[in-house]
């Protein structure tokens, strides 16, 4: 889990936009070491938001956009009946369960940008209210929306975990990396 992004080798792009990728999920994951399933799955403030929802909604978000990169559908459609369901477990889903498919998403991620042919190459956004009409992105804009979605809610999950138990990020880094904070 990437704490800190190395400076890219000259003209590697796509893997700095990977890495600062990568270094947000990390955010996302760290903040749920030592929980039980229980614990990830509480929410501590006024928000509806828990760890173990906004690890499943990270891996759907980024799922999704490489799908709609590849031109595919995303695995899950979303609309107001289950859009709810994006942010919370359901079923015999686990944090386990999401750790391991964000691990196959991730992967898949990483493959398909260093395989487009550019960053510039486009797609079109799926008509929804909230896209222009006849909008399209690059490869590059879907690489720095997933920065910016996961770094927004790492945030979040930096907040939660410290409302849970008091945790901070830097004592949570230690924790994974076997050392003491302070």
């Amino acid at each position: 889990m990437v704490t800190h992004v190395p400076a890219e080798a000259q003209g590697d792009e796509r893997g700095a936009l990977l890495s600062f990728i990568e270094e947000q999920r990390g955010g996302i994951r760290r903040a749920l070491l030592g929980l039980t399933d229980e614990q990830a799955a509480s929410k501590p403030s006024a928000s509806e938001l828990s760890l173990s929802g906004l690890l499943k909604h990270a891996a759907e978000v980024e799922q999704s956009w490489i799908a709609r990169a590849k031109q595919e559908p995303p695995a899950i459609e979303r609309d107001q009946t289950n859009w709810h369901e994006t942010f919370q477990l359901v079923g015999d889903e686990t944090v386990a369960s999401q750790l391991a498919h964000w691990e196959q998403v991730a992967a898949e991620t990483e493959k398909f940008i260093l395989s487009v042919p550019s960053l510039d190459d486009t797609f079109p956004l799926p008509p929804q209210p909230w896209f222009p009409p006849e909008g399209r992105v690059s490869m590059r804009w879907v690489c720095l929306n997933l920065i910016r979605e996961l770094a927004r809610h790492a945030g979040h999950a930096d907040i939660i975990r410290e409302s849970l138990d008091g945790k901070t990020a830097f004592e949570l880094v230690a924790l994974e990396q076997g050392t003491s904070w302070g």
